[in-house]
C-alpha cells in the first residue's frame, strides 16, 4: 500500500483512544434503543411498501412514527418525507402550537438565520406570513459567554411572564460555540418546571441525535424537530423531516402540516419507507462516525495552533468549528473537502454572494444527498479575520481522515 497518512493524524489518533470509546460506548447504547423500537412495533418489510392518494390505510407511514417516538423516548412522532428540510419542520411546530398574542421566549439567543422570516418577517416586511403578523411576541435570553443558559435571567422573566412556547436551540448555527449537551438541557427543564408548568418547551434537535446517550424528549422537554437529511436519516434519506414529543402537543401540530380535520389520518408517499426506517436503523453508527472524525480534525487542527472549540469531552453535535487567521488556508481546506468528495471533486469551491447572507460564503459539499450535513462539508460566512470553518458529518470516518490527510499534505 502506497497510501501515506500524515502524521499528524496519527499522533491525534493515540491522543484520542479513550474518547474513541467513549463514543463507541453511547453508540452501541444509541443502536440498542433504536433496536429495541423496532423489536416493539414489530416491523416487517410490509411497512416498507408505500401509498398513493390519501393513503389511509397507510401501515408503513403509522409505524415509521411508532419507531420515531420510541427510539427518542417520546409519545408520538410525525415523520413525514413532505417535510422539506429542518427549517420547514421547526415552522411547522411553531405555528402548529402558537396562536395570536402568545409569547415565544428563545433562551438560546435567536435561534439560527433560516427562521428569521418565520418569526419576524425582517426581508419581506408586513403581511408574509410571518408569526409576527399573527401577532405572536417574541423575546430571547441569550446564553452566558456562548456557554451556558442564563438561569437566572430565564427564571426573573417566567415569574412575570408565561410564554406559550420556550425554545432551545441545541447546535451553534453561526456562532463559535458548543452544542448544549442534554444535561444542561435537563437541568435547565427542571429549573423552569418550579416555576413554570404550563410552557411548552420545544427543541431544535438540529445536528445532535444520537451524539449522546439522551435525547431531548427523555428529560422534559415537551417537543423536538430535526430534518432527515441530517444524524436520523444515517445518510440514506433523501428528504424529510421528524417532530417527537407529548401526543397532545403532536396533534396541534398535525393540525398544522395537514389540516385540523385530517391530522395524521392521510399522507402517502409512494416511493416508500425503507430508506427511512433503514437510515434510522444506521443512524446510531453513521453519527459515530462523524463524531470520530470531528475529534480527529479538532485534536489535529488544534495540535496546529488553530483555536477550536475544546469540546472533546463533551461533543454534543456533530459540527466541528476551527478557526482561520488566513482566508485563503481556510479556502484551502475546503478545498481538500471538495476535492476528496465523492461527489463533485473536481468542482473547485469559490467564495461568492450568497442570497441570505451579508457577505461571501464558501462552501464544499460532494453529497449523494444534496444538502446533506450527515455526509462531510464544511462552509464558512467570510466576514472578517479571524475566520470560522464550520464542518459537519461524514459517511464514514475513513472518508473524513483521508479528506483531512490531503488538506495537511498539500498544506502551505
Amino acid at each position: 500500500m502506497n497510501l501515506q497518512i500524515d502524521k499528524n493524524i496519527l499522533d491525534a489518533e493515540v491522543m484520542l483512544e479513550k474518547d474513541f470509546k467513549k463514543a463507541e460506548e453511547i453508540a452501541l447504547y444509541n443502536q440498542n434503543k433504536v433496536l429495541q423500537a423496532f423489536i416493539k412495533n414489530k416491523i416487517s418489510s410490509s411497512h416498507f411498501s408505500g401509498t398513493s392518494g390519501y393513503g389511509y390505510d397507510d401501515i408503513g407511514r403509522e409505524k415509521l412514527c411508532k419507531v420515531f417516538a420510541d427510539s427518542f423516548g417520546a409519545e408520538d412522532a410525525i415523520v413525514s418525507q413532505a417535510i422539506s428540510c429542518g427549517s420547514h419542520a421547526i415552522t411547522t411546530v411553531l405555528f402548529g402550537l402558537l396562536r395570536p398574542n402568545d409569547l415565544m421566549l428563545s433562551i438560546t439567543g435567536k435561534p439560527y438565520d433560516t427562521l428569521d422570516e418565520t418569526i419576524f418577517g425582517l426581508e419581506s416586511g408586513e403581511d408574509n406570513g410571518s408569526l409576527k403578523d399573527y401577532g405572536v411576541k417574541y423575546d430571547e435570553v441569550d446564553l452566558v459567554n456562548n456557554t451556558d443558559f442564563n438561569e437566572e435571567e430565564i427564571l426573573n422573566k417566567l415569574k412575570k411572564v408565561t410564554p406559550k412556547i420556550i425554545y432551545i436551540q441545541r447546535s451553534c448555527g453561526y456562532l463559535f460555540r458548543t452544542a448544549l449537551e442534554i444535561n444542561k438541557i435537563e437541568k435547565i427543564v427542571s429549573k423552569i418546571r418550579e416555576v413554570n408548568k404550563k410552557s411548552i418547551i420545544v427543541v431544535d434537535n438540529c445536528y445532535c441525535e444520537f451524539v449522546e446517550d439522551r435525547e431531548p424528549t427523555e428529560v422534559g422537554v415537551d417537543v423536538a424537530v430535526g430534518s432527515l437529511i441530517k444524524n436520523p436519516g444515517g445518510g440514506l434519506v433523501s428528504n424529510g423531516g421528524y417532530i417527537v414529543g407529548k401526543k397532545e402537543y403532536i396533534d396541534w401540530i398535525a393540525g398544522r402540516f395537514t389540516s385540523p380535520s385530517l391530522k395524521m389520518e392521510v399522507g402517502s408517499f409512494e416511493s416508500g419507507y425503507r430508506l427511512v426506517f433503514q437510515g434510522l436503523f444506521l443512524a446510531p453508527h453513521t453519527v459515530l462516525q462523524a463524531k470520530k472524525g470531528s475529534l480527529l480534525i479538532g485534536k489535529v487542527m488544534q495540535n496546529l495552533g488553530y483555536p477550536i472549540i475544546d469540546n472533546t469531552n463533551n461533543l454534543a453535535d456533530i459540527v466541528r468549528s476551527v478557526v482561520f487567521e488566513d482566508k485563503d488556508d481556510l479556502v484551502n481546506f475546503c478545498t481538500s473537502i471538495q476535492r476528496m468528495s465523492p461527489v463533485d471533486s473536481f468542482v473547485t469551491p469559490i467564495p461568492s454572494e450568497m442570497a441570505g447572507y451579508d457577505c461571501e460564503v464558501v462552501m464544499s459539499a460532494g453529497c449523494f444527498v444534496q444538502g446533506s450535513t450527515m455526509e462531510l462539508s464544511c462552509d464558512s460566512p467570510l466576514r472578517k479575520s479571524p475566520y470560522i470553518l464550520y464542518l459537519q458529518g461524514g459517511l464514514t470516518y475513513e472518508h473524513i481522515k483521508l479528506a483531512l490527510n490531503d488538506y495537511l499534505v498539500n498544506r502551505k
